[in-house]
């Protein structure tokens, strides 16, 4: 059971669906994706929301693993939470300039009636994990409930491995402010190196893209910079990772792991990422499986140089990087024996 935005599709809507195909090639189990239409804005209709989740009945089903806020919400006696995604524009998102929620959360009247919902289905449910430690943290700080950690395995791990080094970088994902593939192309027309760039993922808005297309444009790099917008089969994004030197995954305090960071590490590339990454860099560990930079185009400049002057020790990386997400063992088996214990 997932709350999903209208014609909005992320890594959630890809675990849902991924869970939902595991689940039905279980013996004996039977399963559906729940998809619950919610939006924040406006986000004066968000009491209304979370009332209609409260609310909402289940009959003629046996258990229910609920994702993100507010699904969660969703009551039954048999509820698991997965948790993917909690209310972070009232918490620790909600500082000037951050949230579109300040308005509301300065009267703290949304936040108190969010924790209160949220303790009831919390206190009711009968067992949560989390998809990260960042994700555990959290719920315990501002909650105070406990939960275990389940990271999310990738789909087609098969697909992933290393088929050598073609020359260029490659960073997968939503296209948007803040997962921040604007820095790599700047940094890319700062390096001595002149390495490519290929860039593949679902712009948020036109104006993401527009904005990646006028920065590569600004600065001369067409030549260089590959933009592959749009939604793309996981055997097209395992063909770009195999064949990369390395990837690239910087957003601003990601919560989970991330599956272009899981993706790569199963390809055996290393991967950059930057310091304010959040949980990618459980991951990435600098100088051992990837390299991990300040969110300044200077300084990511400087690891692309010393990646493509260094290809034995890019490799190198990329091996310790396979062994560490093989330590995880995160796989989709293990997963679905947790969920249904």
């Amino acid at each position: 059971m997932n709350s999903v935005t209208p014609f909005v599709r992320r890594g959630a809507e890809e675990l849902a669906d991924h869970l939902c195909e595991q689940l039905n090639a279980t013996h004996l189990v039977r399963a559906e994706v729940l998809r619950i239409p919610f939006s924040w804005e406006p986000f004066e209709e968000l009491p209304e929301q979370i009332f209609v989740h409260c609310a909402l009945q289940l009959p003629n089903v046996d258990r229910v693993i609920a994702l993100r806020f507010p699904a969660y919400l969703v009551p039954h006696p048999t509820r698991i939470i997965w948790l993917t995604g909690q209310c972070r524009r009232l918490d620790d998102l909600c500082g000037p300039g951050e949230s579109d929620l300040l308005q509301m959360t300065r009267e703290s009247r949304l936040r108190e009636m969010i924790r209160l919902a949220e303790s009831e289905a919390f206190s009711k449910c009968r067992r949560i994990f989390t998809a990260s430690k960042a994700n555990q943290e959290r719920l315990k700080h501002y909650t105070g409930f406990d939960a275990e950690v389940l990271m999310p395995p990738l789909k087609n791990p098969e697909l992933f491995a290393d088929r050598g080094d073609g020359g260029y970088l490659f960073a997968g994902g939503r296209i948007n402010v803040n997962n921040r593939q604007h820095l790599l192309v700047e940094a890319l027309a700062r390096t001595v190196s002149c390495p490519r760039l290929i860039v593949a993922g679902a712009p948020d808005t036109p104006e993401d893209a527009n904005r990646l297309r006028e920065t590569v444009r600004r600065l001369r790099l067409e030549d260089r910079v590959v933009l592959d917008f749009g939604l793309h089969a996981v055997t097209s994004i395992a063909d770009y990772v195999n064949h990369a030197k390395a990837c690239a995954y910087m957003p601003v305090g990601e919560d989970s792991v991330g599956y272009v960071a899981m993706e790569a590490a199963a390809a055996s590339k290393p991967v950059i990422t930057a310091r304010d990454s959040g949980s990618t860099l459980r991951l990435v560990l600098n100088g051992e499986t990837g390299c991990v930079t300040e969110p300044d185009a200077e300084d990511i400049a400087r690891i692309i140089d010393f990646l493509v002057a260094k290809p034995a020790r890019c490799r190198e990386m990329g091996r310790a990087a396979r062994c560490l997400w093989d330590s995880f063992k995160a796989t989709w088996p293990a997963t679905i024996d947790r969920l249904l214990s």
